[in-house]
Order: C-alpha cells, then sequence, then structure tokens
C-alpha cells in the first residue's frame, strides 16, 4: 500500500541560502523534483514529502555537500513548526512539547513520526520517516534530527547538551558542521535515528511557558482541519515503524498501543480495505531497503530490526520479496549509495 504525504513549505526553509552558498540553482532543483519554487517563501505551501527527500539527496550530491541537510537544520527556529509553535513555545516541560509534535504530527510534518523511550534515567527519542522507495534519507534524517536538537536547546537553553545523536547511516568523511550542531556526542551506524537524553531532561521545567498561552494555542489547533486525513491503516504501520526495531510488532501489542483488541483491530482495518499482515510486510520491505543499502549493517543485524528471530527466516522472506538473496542485492551496483566529497 504506498502512501503519499505532503509537509509543510517550512520544510525547505535555509534551503535557498544553502543551496546557493554551494553553487546549486535553488528553482531549477526544485523544478527538477515537481516543486512549487513558491514553497521557500511560503511556509504553508503543502509540497510532496518524496520529492524533499529526493531533492536533498540530489542537492548534497550535486553541491559536493554531504552534510547539506544538517547545514539547512543550523538556522531553523521554533516558529518553522507553524502553528504548533505556540504551542510548543508555552508548554511546562520538553515532554509535552514532545508530545505537541506527535499529537499535531499532522499539522508539522505527516512523515515524521517521533516516539520516546524511557529505561534507567535515560529517554531514547527515536524518528523515523514513513516515505517508500530505495533512495537514501541520509539528508532528511539529519534534517530532522538537528531540528529537533534546536527545540531542545530552545526550550532547555544553549547549555544543554544530549546524551548522544544517533544515525543509523555511516558518518561523513568530514565532521565539522557534526560537531559544531552537537559537540562531540554523534555516533554513527547507529540502530536508530534520534538523540538520548537524561529523562529528568524531559520534566526541567520551561522558563517561557505560559498555560494560559498554551491552552489558547491548543483550542485554536484543534480548529484547524487536519490537511490529510489519518487512517487507522496509517496508524497502524506508524505502530508497526516504532516496534519492529525494539522488540517486534506482533498484532497484539500493536493493537494495545492504539486502544484495541485484535479481532476489532482487524475487523477496523478490513473495513478500510487492508490488514494487518500486509501493512506489516509493507513496513518490513521499506525498512529492509534501508538496511540492507546501508553496508555497514550486517544482515544478521538487520534480520533483528525486522524482527526475525533467526537470520535464515528473513534471508527466505527477502528471496521471496525482491527476487535474490539480501547479499546479491547489497553488492548490486545499482543499489551502492553514491560518494561524497570532503566539504
Amino acid at each position: 500500500m504506498k502512501r503519499s504525504y505532503h509537509v509543510r513549505g517550512a520544510t525547505l526553509s535555509n534551503y535557498g541560502e544553502v543551496a546557493g552558498r554551494f553553487g546549486l540553482d535553488a528553482a531549477a532543483m526544485l523544478k527538477r523534483f515537481g516543486i512549487d519554487r513558491r514553497a521557500l517563501v511560503d511556509k504553508d505551501a503543502r509540497i510532496p514529502a518524496e520529492g524533499v527527500v529526493s531533492l536533498l539527496e540530489a542537492s548534497a550530491l550535486e553541491s559536493g555537500c554531504e552534510t547539506f541537510g544538517l547545514r539547512m537544520a543550523e538556522a531553523r527556529r521554533l516558529s518553522d513548526f507553524g502553528a504548533v509553535s505556540l504551542l510548543i513555545t508555552h508548554q511546562a516541560t520538553v515532554r509535552e512539547a514532545l508530545m505537541s509534535v506527535v499529537g499535531y504530527r499532522q499539522l508539522v510534518n505527516p512523515a515524521l513520526v517521533v516516539d520516546v523511550d524511557e529505561h534507567d534515567g535515560i529517554a531514547v527519542v527515536r524518528e523515523e520517516l514513513l516515505l517508500t522507495g530505495r533512495g537514501a534519507m541520509r539528508q532528511s534524517h539529519e534534517l530532522a534530527i538537528g531540528v529537533l536538537y534546536r527545540m531542545f536547546r530552545t526550550l532547555l537553553g544553549p547549555r544543554w547538551r544530549a546524551l548522544s545523536a544517533n544515525f543509523a547511516h555511516p558518518p561523513p568523511a568530514d565532521l565539522t558542521v557534526h560537531r559544531r550542531l552537537f559537540g562531540p556526542i554523534c555516533e554513527f551506524n547507529s540502530d536508530f535515528h534520534g538523540l538520548t537524553c537524561g529523562r529528568a531532561d524531559l520534566d526541567a521545567p520551561n522558563p517561557s511557558a505560559d498555560p494560559n498561552l498554551a491552552l489558547l494555542a491548543e483550542r485554536y489547533l484543534r480548529t484547524l482541519p487536519a490537511p490529510e486525513g489519518q487512517s487507522l491503516s496509517q496508524d497502524v504501520q506508524k505502530a508497526i515503524h516504532l516496534m519492529l526495531p525494539v522488540g517486534g510488532a506482533a498484532i497484539g501489542r500493536v493493537a494495545a498501543s492504539l486502544g484495541f483488541n485484535e479481532r476489532t483491530l482487524q475487523r477496523r482495518l478490513a473495513a478500510e480495505g487492508a490488514d494487518f499482515a500486509g501493512l506489516l510486510n509493507d513496513v518490513r520491505r521499506e525498512l529492509a531497503v534501508r538496511y540492507v543499502a546501508t553496508a555497514a549493517l550486517p544482515l544478521a543485524r538487520a534480520a533483528d530490526l525486522l524482527g526475525y528471530a533467526r537470520q535464515s527466516s528473513f534471508s527466505r522472506w527477502f528471496a521471496e520479496e525482491f527476487g535474490q538473496s539480501a547479499t546479491a542485492w547489497r553488492l548490486s551496483d545499482a543499489r551502492v549509495e553514491p560518494e561524497f566529497a570532503n566539504v
């Protein structure tokens, strides 16, 4: 089941400046990927999410700037979240601010999923992009993590530091921009994209909080129509994306996370012309493409992240789905990610 998402023009905030700095014609690049150039000035314009991902990857490759997305993130402000920014700004804690981003994902970026997992005094804030296709998404992930990190620092102050900034892809040739934004805490070839921080950081008081303004912002946001209707199938896929890498996505667990029992979930999905097994397989296919294309990730670990207890089971499934073994797929020249020059 192919999904199509549209995001706000604010996703491309600072794109023109970074493109110009590295000799790219921003308007021509947008046109090539079917994005209206008005998105550079109209932050509420709706633009195709997959087009944005492809635009950023092509911009990084053609400019020779491997940190293109992260450079865009460096100058981001809370106002780029649009109407949701007022609610974020005046929430009492970072935890409540994060829940605002999660709760109003359709208004912020419907293609982005954020999840918080807490254990042993550590909070793991993971982000995932719900997009199909085989292309790399390095720039979009780094942009999203950079924006998330800047949100934390805006709320907690410039001296705040995460415990780690995690990236599932390999490190760039030059770490200067990563160290400038995050400091010496970046971890590459990680199991997830996101941040870790002290659990107490999530509940630290926000000095800018104003409960009255937060309430007014919440009431206003509830009057806004969602730009895209959210189906139960999409909610299930979102849950699968989040659960597969951390213990699997059994139907009972997914149903419980959405407030259903298994039979009710299956019945509701059937009414939408979908079924759980098909949605699970769709998500596995999307994630398998990313994991197998990442040469630094062992195939045994890819199998684990996709919810397979045995690599042999994963290997059989992959061959059935893609017509060749995961090893052959990885070695194919068509799957090799582009190399970048140092910047």
